[in-house]
């Protein structure tokens, strides 16, 4: 399992994930999370959005929807070209380990990731250069899949994970790994890149009440922002 891979398996799904994410067929999302992750970023009430691993572009266009200016990025070309044909906010062909090098050149008001972190060290490069990308009073809000919520016995603890197309019903091919994090390690990922936790909201499934995702959402200290070597 590596970072690597992660790309490879997206960019083979990237034709049903487009279809599972505009037909509907991701219960959690539709339910709960799409608008968990909309109201986070709006409660900031931004004028600008970068929308890190933005797939087919569907945050991007609900945000574009609410007259917020939004560069979507994604390592995937297939994804980034659906994102274009849709329309709604500007879109890039840049991976996560580029934009941890300094890749983009423009601040926003918020930088958001919504399911997109699934690497293992580009994440934690990701995180720690992130501020370089802020506006002064603007916000890294990343919503990701509640630790708590893995069961099947599976351990507590930082590693890679198999990954699951499970409660999707699209013609997928094989999924791409993950590396599953606890809830410390994202707070404790946030202090190290000089980001003040300001908000910790968990969503959780309306009917049985299962935990489904955290959203962190993270303001660079005045001491960070003034920095912009990189990482």
């Amino acid at each position: 399992m590596s970072d690597r891979l992660i790309i490879e398996r997206w960019n083979q799904n990237s034709a049903p994930w487009t279809s599972a994410v505009r037909e509907g067929r991701i219960e959690s999302r539709v339910r709960v999370t799409d608008a968990a992750i909309v109201d986070a970023i709006m409660q900031r009430k931004p004028g600008s959005v970068l929308d890190i691993g933005c797939g087919e572009g569907w945050l991007a266009r609900a945000l574009s929807a609410l007259d917020v200016d939004v560069l979507g990025i994604d390592v995937v070309p297939a994804l980034i070209e659906s994102a274009r044909q849709a329309k709604g906010g500007r879109y890039a062909v840049i991976s996560q380990e580029e934009l941890a090098r300094g890749a983009a050149a423009e601040r926003f008001d918020v930088c958001v990731c919504n399911f997109s972190l699934l690497g293992g060290d580009v994440v934690e490069h990701l995180i720690a250069g992130i501020h370089r990308y802020i506006n002064p009073g603007g916000a890294f809000i990343v919503q990701t899949l509640h630790p708590g919520s893995i069961g099947g016995g599976a351990e507590y603890r930082d590693g890679w994970r198999e990954g699951s197309w499970a409660g999707i019903d699209a013609a997928f091919s094989e999924p791409a790994p993950w590396y599953f994090r606890t809830l410390q390690t994202w707070v404790s990922l946030y202090r190290k890149a000089g980001l003040r936790i300001e908000a910790l909201q968990e969503t959780t499934h309306p009917d049985t009440h299962a935990l489904l995702s955290i959203i962190l959402v993270g303001a660079p200290e005045r001491a960070t922002l003034l920095d912009t070597t990189a990482p």
